[in-house]
């Protein structure tokens, strides 16, 4: 596929795709006789990757610690493993951290009528 194939397909930009490639997260994308991009389904997973961590938070520069080590082979396994389990880690707070604002919202729509209302008035 062209990168402007490959980035319609995974909802991000062409220039996204070339910063990727630039800073070593996506290696390698073959090019055509003419110098065009020809991204694979192997490429294609990587970009569902990359997508799916930086929606999750991960850096940049934890992705491309990550590929960097991946490529150096399998004596990189518990780097790799110990990088996604930080990013576990991380991610799990954060979604605590959501959890209790949720709770904090649901608390102020439950009643708001009789409640909140009242105690807005007195911020004023």
């Amino acid at each position: 596929m062209t990168i402007a194939e490959t980035a319609k397909k995974h909802g991000l930009t062409p220039d996204t795709l070339r910063y990727y490639e630039r800073i070593g997260l996506l290696p390698n994308v073959a090019r055509t006789s003419g110098g065009i991009r020809d991204y694979s389904e192997e490429d294609c997973r990587w970009v569902e990757y990359i997508k799916c961590m930086r929606s999750a938070g991960v850096s940049v520069e934890t992705l491309v610690e990550y590929v960097t080590l991946f490529h150096k082979g399998k004596e990189t396994i518990p780097a790799r493993k110990k990088l996604l389990l930080e990013q576990r880690e991380q991610i799990v707070a954060h979604i605590q951290e959501l959890n209790d604002i949720l709770a904090r919202l649901d608390w102020k729509l439950d009643g708001y009528e009789e409640r909140m209302l009242k105690c807005e008035e007195n911020l004023k």
